[in-house]
């Protein structure tokens, strides 16, 4: 979504951001770990986001095509690691779909219509 809202020359809104890591800091205590760990793990996940979007986005030709760096799902998603070529389609499969169906959507929407996705 945030590769969109660039490509269509808006702002993805820092209260969406804020409150996606709100959310994840909240399942992260609910699950027991504490503040020093919530903070690291927090610092972590910013890392590899940030990681992805900036490397996904290179790979972004246009917006009719999407194509997402496989060292890079391969790198953070351990379930594709171990040479599953089906797995890894699936996956590329559903991003590939999903921006294709944010991208119609339209930015000030993009996040409460995007729960009516269906792969």
């Amino acid at each position: 979504m945030m590769i969109i809202s660039k490509k269509k020359g808006k702002k993805f809104d820092q209260n969406l951001y804020d409150e996606l890591f709100r959310n994840i800091e909240n399942d992260l205590r609910e699950l027991g770990y504490g503040d020093v760990a919530v903070n690291k793990k927090m610092k972590d996940l910013n890392k590899i986001l940030y990681d992805i979007l900036l490397k996904s986005e290179s790979k972004t030709l246009d917006q009719d095509r999407f194509v997402l760096n496989e060292k890079l799902i391969i790198k953070y998603f351990d379930v594709i690691k171990v040479d599953n070529e089906e797995k890894l389609e699936e996956f590329t499969g559903y991003f590939n779909k999903f921006y294709h169906f944010c991208f119609e959507l339209s930015p000030d929407n993009m996040v409460r219509e995007a729960i009516k996705f269906n792969y």
